[in-house]
């Protein structure tokens, strides 16, 4: 008789052990580079709590904010490599890795407005930019608003000549990098982690970027004038392993794409509220001044890096631009 219920008790014991096995949660690792109060820090946050909510446990999302996993320059391996599922980096970051027209949404002054912006997320040239992650091992999933961006630096400036020979910060992108040129500055490129102690020891003399990173890092302590030039929208492509996104169970999957759709919406109202909210702390803070140029110095500004367009025509692909014009234009 022992011999029976001993197999009984490990039959048992096995099945219990292959049923807890089988509840774990898919864990979902999301890196990212910015702040959690970000915008994007909050709509991380935001897709976190409904995928969890939605899927009544069945995924586990763990958010790694201000790069606390990898560097922003080694963001991509690690999502191509699987040692993270799910990153929000710049449309730049795709340049080094191949895939250089996703770097039409660095384009200065190619956008009018966020309402242009939005349009574009939805055009032709967008989805062929999503889709060709795939050759990558990734997917594309959302674009995530982040405010225009703006330059800053501890010396006035009003007008593109005061950029001269100015060392200012960028990322990866090559198209920012001939933006700074185009003003006579110098491009240096640096890890987004790096930035506030490359301008506090001088390393660096200014920088660009959106409003909410530039306060949420507080770079603006250590920069004395902020120029609301508006030169380009700052943004981020949400991307996922290609081959863990796709072997989700199809109703996880539609449920975390609902789940991204919701925390999109949250990050662009999120992105629009803290950029007004970034200058007036700021303007309180009393240690840097925020200057808004006047009509015929912004004139000066778009004069100035309009030719970056065409010049960076065959690096984004001319159809690429002429698509991203033509839906600009209403066409």
């Amino acid at each position: 008789m022992l011999k029976p219920l001993f197999a009984c008790a490990f039959a048992a014991a096995f099945a219990m052990a292959g049923t807890a096995f089988a509840q774990q949660p898919i864990v979902i690792k999301f890196s990212h580079v910015a702040a959690p109060d970000t915008p994007k820090g909050q709509a991380a946050n935001e897709f976190k709590r409904l995928a969890e909510e939605r899927t009544k446990g069945r995924v586990k999302v763990e958010v790694y904010p201000n790069s606390m996993l990898f560097k922003d320059a080694e963001e991509l391996d690690a999502l191509k490599l699987g040692s993270v599922q799910m990153l929000a980096p710049v449309p730049g970051k795709f340049g080094p890795a191949g895939i250089p027209e996703f770097e039409v949404f660095d384009l200065p002054y190619l956008f009018p407005n966020i309402e242009a912006v939005h349009r574009a997320y939805k055009s032709k040239a967008a989805l062929d930019l999503m889709k060709k992650l795939e050759s990558q091992g990734i997917v594309g999933l959302a674009f995530w608003d982040n405010g225009f961006r703006v330059m800053s630096a501890n010396r006035p400036i009003h007008v593109p000549p005061d950029m001269k020979g100015l060392k200012m910060r960028i990322n990866s992108s090559k198209v920012n990098s001939a933006i700074m040129k185009s003003v006579g500055a110098v491009p240096q490129t640096m890890v987004f982690s790096e930035v506030y102690q490359g301008l506090q020891t001088g390393v660096i003399d200014g920088t660009e970027g959106p409003l909410s990173n530039l306060y949420t890092q507080k770079q603006y302590e250590v920069q004395k004038h902020v120029t609301l030039t508006y030169h380009t929208i700052s943004n981020y492509v949400v991307v996922a392993n290609k081959k863990f996104w796709d072997g989700l169970p199809a109703d996880i999957r539609t449920t975390l794409e609902g789940a991204l759709r919701d925390a999109t919406t949250l990050n662009d109202q999120v992105a629009e509220k803290d950029e007004q909210a970034a200058i007036a702390a700021i303007k309180a803070s009393g240690k840097s001044e925020i200057y808004t140029p006047t009509p015929a110095e912004k004139q000066q500004w778009v004069k100035a890096m309009l030719p970056v367009q065409d010049e960076m025509a065959s690096r984004v692909k001319k159809e690429t631009l002429a698509e991203m014009r033509s839906t600009l234009a209403g066409k």
